[in-house]
């Protein structure tokens, strides 16, 4: 082989190289300039791999985080309904414990308190209608561990009012809050918890009274119904039957009790469980005075309505006036303690939103670091490849024209 072919070998193979490294840096200035038009170093999976995975992980996180914060809001709303509900509640109760005080007046006549009852009754349809609410996707607001759609029933479907569901508020978790409140701790009355009692004396002579029920022991209070039947009274002592009735079983009379009497204190009624009663006035054989436990605030305003409107002396009036606004202050209070509830749970779904942002920024920043480009590093990089190009080109073109024709030309 002569020398000539050596040269002609060596000058191809020059040629091949140098087209081959002016197609590697034509790939890599456009693969730069494709990251620069999109701002992302990772286009492929195959550009980086691992950034890739990792961009992926951030990705499927703030996908959940999305997720949780849309079911948070949701739950949000619903509480916030809840809350802003048990505000007309207590409005409405309020309008109802105005007008049971008017009632008091002793100008009024019993038409008079009638038409104040029939009102009450109004406000007291209201009340049951706002404890039935339901949320934009038609579940109650009250609804509690979970009810019927209408969690509460009234007389008409039973005995008394009843919570149609299981009471509770569910605990939530890290990401999410209860959806409804405890309606039954906010409507429905506990006679440990809550003693709410009616109590209606019935005289001959009507100027019979009592006071509130209060509770001396907690633990031994029953749910049981109480009647005091008088059986005698003189030299200062009254002596009665008591007959307890429990929420199951057959009533239990205890006979033959006694208690001393005085003008301005009444006699203290003995033997009801872990509750105290005095009753006012000057008692006679045949007098009784019933006590029943009330069931709800719905029940209270019932028992309000029928008072009032049998009321057929200003005594009896007192009396009722009275039973209704002890009564009724202590519904209110249950009112308000679960809309605290509310409240704190409204806050708490604040914290959650404001943990839910710092959790996206975070995210955000692990996938920016994955597959966004550093801007100055690739433009920089960018300008040097498409000045090591240029040269490469020019350099190239250069050589092209040392040819021996050219050179003899």
């Amino acid at each position: 082989m002569s020398i000539t072919s050596f040269a002609r070998m060596g000058s191809a193979n020059a040629y091949d190289k140098t087209v081959a490294q002016l197609q590697i840096r034509q790939n890599t200035l456009s693969n730069l300039q494709e990251t620069l038009s999109s701002g992302k170093k990772i286009n492929t999976p195959s550009d980086d791999p691992t950034g890739a995975a990792q961009a992926e992980r951030a990705l499927n996180r703030l996908s959940r985080i999305a997720t949780d914060q849309r079911a948070l809001e949701t739950q949000r709303n619903a509480i916030a309904t809840a809350e802003s509900t048990l505000g007309s509640v207590s409005d409405t109760l309020q309008q109802a414990r105005e007008l049971i005080v008017s009632a008091g007046n002793g100008t009024l006549t019993p038409a008079d308190r009638k038409t104040i009852a029939d009102q009450i009754t109004g406000l007291r349809q209201r009340i049951l209608s706002l404890a039935n609410t339901q949320d934009s996707n038609g579940q109650p607001l009250f609804a509690a561990l979970g009810s019927a759609l209408s969690p509460f029933a009234g007389p008409a479907a039973s005995p008394d009012y009843a919570f149609n569901g299981l009471p509770g508020t569910a605990t939530g978790d890290l990401n999410s809050i209860a959806s409804a409140l405890d309606g039954d701790s906010a409507f429905m009355l506990q006679p440990a918890r809550d003693a709410v009692y009616n109590v209606q004396p019935s005289s001959a002579s009507g100027t019979l009274g009592t006071s509130t029920v209060s509770r001396t022991n907690s633990s031994l209070v029953n749910g049981s119904s109480y009647t005091i039947n008088i059986t005698g009274f003189a030299a200062g002592t009254v002596t009665y039957d008591l007959v307890e009735t429990p929420t199951s079983g057959a009533p239990v009379t205890t006979p033959g009790l006694s208690a001393a009497w005085t003008a301005s204190g009444g006699f203290a009624v003995a033997g009801m469980a872990g509750l105290s009663l005095s009753v006012t006035g000057t008692p006679a054989a045949g007098d009784s005075v019933s006590v029943q436990p009330n069931s709800s605030v719905f029940a209270t305003l019932d028992h309000a309505v029928t008072d009032l409107t049998a009321a057929g002396s200003s005594t009896a009036a007192s009396q009722a006036v009275g039973q209704a606004l002890h009564n009724l202050d202590i519904s209110m209070a249950r009112i308000s303690a679960i809309r605290g509830q509310a409240g704190d749970l409204l806050n708490r779904a604040d914290s959650i939103t404001s943990s839910n942002d710092k959790r996206t920024i975070e995210q955000k920043g692990n996938q920016s670091r994955a597959e966004d480009v550093d801007m100055v590093k690739a433009i920089s990089e960018f300008q040097n490849q498409q000045t090591g190009y240029q040269a490469a080109l020019q350099s190239y073109a250069q050589i092209q024209k040392l040819s021996l024709f050219n050179y003899v030309g």
